[in-house]
């Protein structure tokens, strides 16, 4: 499936409260790849932004007067995205946005014409409970460079989510070695398909187990016998 990194840019916070999309920006990706084949459109959305939205995305007023309308990039749009797997984060936010701009035309929701939506931040909050997972925070952590970032903009911003989304669900695919992409020293690269080695299961021996339990009961000493290990499903002391 074709999965397309999306972005949006809007005049303020509330799609039902009759803001609206300024900026979409589109990457593709292919078997993981960027290709190049991206859609980016800044667009008149009717109405001014509000004050604080353009200290976010800094597109003028002005700017927006002579784009288009959103009817007009319509059934380019969403051609391109249909049947696709579309990546965003904080996914609710954009695909209210773009059901509403397309409810405005009297069509379908937004994703009766996608494959999937999945939503990055989601992804994020399950990886790293507690952490900050901003799109800026996901660039720090993950060493996507953000440098060029200094205001909000749909292209550069799917740009970088595509890095992160990658980076995100790279799993063990991290340690195949792909072949056409190394320029490895002497030009001979093995891929190693790590599916086919059997990991051996190493027991503790009587030292170290009895290391372990003595950190233990120093736990429970320190929480006053409360560490939850200790008690089985009944609430007895296991």
């Amino acid at each position: 499936m074709r999965q397309i990194v999306l972005d949006t840019e809007t005049t303020g916070l509330s799609a039902e409260g009759g803001d609206r999309i300024i900026e979409i920006g589109c990457v593709e990706l292919l078997a993981r790849k960027l290709t190049g084949n991206n859609k980016h459109f800044y667009l008149n959305p009717e109405r001014d932004s509000h004050e604080d939205a353009l200290k976010v995305h800094g597109i003028s007023n002005e700017f927006l007067r002579d784009k288009p309308k959103f009817a007009a990039v319509a059934d380019e749009l969403m051609e391109y995205l249909a049947g696709a797997e579309i990546i965003i984060h904080n996914a609710a936010f954009d695909v209210a946005f773009l059901t509403k701009e397309l409810e405005l035309l009297g069509r379908p929701a937004f994703k009766t014409y996608v494959g999937q939506v999945t939503d990055t931040l989601a992804m994020a909050k399950e990886m790293y409970p507690g952490k900050r997972n901003s799109l800026d925070a996901l660039c720090d952590r993950l060493g996507v460079d953000n440098s060029g970032r200094t205001l909000h903009g749909a292209l550069l911003d799917a740009e970088l989510l595509a890095d992160v989304y990658i980076n995100l669900t790279r799993g063990q695919d991290a340690l195949l070695i792909d072949i056409a992409d190394t320029n490895a020293i002497g030009g001979i690269v093995t891929r190693v398909d790590l599916t086919a080695f059997t990991l051996p299961v190493l027991l503790a021996n009587d030292q170290e187990a009895a290391a372990h339990e003595e950190v233990l009961k120093q736990l429970d000493k320190a929480s006053g016998g409360r560490t939850v290990w200790r008690f089985g499903p009944s609430g007895a002391v296991a």
